[in-house]
């Protein structure tokens, strides 16, 4: 049991309709990425061709920025707004999306670029799994 879900079991409310293991799952996706993200820009930056790997630098931080964010929404219950947590996830999995298919492009080239790719993947999988849960 990961401290995501041992957090999640010791909340002295219901979270109501909420399925706490995709839940957990996403927010572990969203903190993993964020981490994923920064460090691929990182690596990005020491790369010789860095001019030519602008546009995804940019994009790695923009969706550490939404993952870090939606995963700290994810992580707040009280006084839960769905309207608030669907907004977070739809823009999570935008981010994860376009950083994904971004690093896509050069993963041949870069294995970061393919690390981060996956696991945008995962965490733009695992937004859309608690997105189809909550109704």
């Amino acid at each position: 049991m990961t401290h995501i879900q041992s957090m999640l079991d010791t909340y002295p409310k219901d979270l109501g309709n909420l399925d706490k293991g995709k839940l957990a799952e996403c927010i572990k996706a969203c903190f993993e990425c964020a981490q994923t993200c920064t460090a691929c820009a990182d690596a990005c930056l020491s790369e010789d061709m860095v001019a030519e790997l602008t546009k995804c630098i940019r994009t790695n931080l923009d969706c550490a920025d939404i993952c870090a964010a939606t995963g700290n929404v994810l992580s707040r219950h009280t006084g839960y707004d769905a309207n608030i947590t669907r907004a977070m996830l739809d823009a999570c999995r935008a981010a994860c999306k376009a950083c994904g298919d971004e690093c896509s492009e050069h993963s041949s080239m870069h294995e970061h670029c393919r690390v981060c790719a996956e696991s945008c993947r995962r965490c733009e999988q695992a937004c859309s799994n608690l997105l189809a849960s909550l109704g």
